[in-house]
């Protein structure tokens, strides 16, 4: 995917297993780096998996710490805001062929449906925060994602949106309401489907939390991905992925017709 960075999108992992090496072969725990640079364990962690940039100095310390002899200096100047996480590039290769995408969404309007403004205020949100030059490439990124709704051939996209999702005051009232009229358009594409999961069930079929279907090209297989606070990681085998899809199919009975869901969005929109 074009994200307008003229940068190898491996190269933050390339970063990070690069640091990686110096740091085992110097016989330095993450610990010790984390201190010397001024961050903590989890986030050397976090740049040796390449999911976060290393800011400020900590190039320069570790470089001199490990005995890297400007290695590490020279990797990290292909390493620029991408806008994309590393973690997150098999996902996308994925996702920007796939004949068919089904997302189930209980916390936040999903990325596809996003508005500029509102992808904004969910990258403001984050914690550790992004620096503003991460930002701004992470709702490029975002907003790019949003052309495979008319590739061709189009995909069939779906989703079910928790009531919950679209009400959260994310970047403000205004904020959300401009991106609940875009979700509301976005339901007249013809090959997107959107459904909203009221708040009075009294049975659910989601409470596990969110995850994302992958139809792969002429439908000859089928990929789960789910996010959570402990990691990512992808379904692909039977019977897990059957089990999510039946899931799937359970909270798409559940949720309101896609004809009152779009009444309802805009009924939400009205009232913020």
């Amino acid at each position: 995917m074009n994200n307008g960075n003229n940068v190898s999108p491996g190269a933050a992992k390339a970063f990070g297993r690069l640091l990686r090496f110096y740091r085992e072969r110097a016989k330095v725990s993450q610990d010790v780096l984390g201190k010397e640079t001024g961050y903590s364990k989890s986030q050397v962690a976090m740049i040796e998996r390449g999911e976060r940039r290393p800011r400020g100095n900590f190039v320069g310390v570790a470089d001199e710490l490990l005995s890297a002899q400007g290695a590490l200096l020279e990797v990290a100047e292909e390493v620029t805001a991408s806008g994309v996480a590393a973690w997150f590039e098999d996902y996308l290769v994925e996702e920007a062929k796939a004949a068919g995408i089904h997302k189930y969404e209980n916390h936040v309007i999903p990325g596809l449906l996003q508005t500029e403004e509102y992808a904004r205020a969910v990258f403001d949100s984050a914690v550790p925060s992004l620096e503003d030059e991460e930002i701004e490439a992470s709702v490029a990124a975002r907003l790019a994602r949003q052309q495979v709704f008319f590739r061709k051939p189009a995909p069939l996209v779906t989703f079910v949106l928790e009531k919950a999702a679209l009400t959260k005051p994310l970047g403000g009232k205004d904020v959300v309401r401009k991106n609940l009229l875009h979700v509301r358009e976005c339901a007249d594409l013809r090959n997107v489907t959107i459904q909203v999961m009221p708040e009075d069930r009294l049975t659910h079929a989601g409470l596990d939390g969110s995850f994302t279907l992958l139809e792969t090209a002429e439908r000859r297989s089928q990929l789960v991905y789910v996010e959570g606070q402990g990691g990512r990681y992808f379904l692909s085998e039977q019977p897990d992925v059957g089990d999510v899809f039946a899931r799937y199919s359970a909270l798409r009975a559940q949720a309101l017709t896609p004809e009152d869901s779009a009444r309802l969005i805009e009924q939400v929109a009205r009232e913020l």
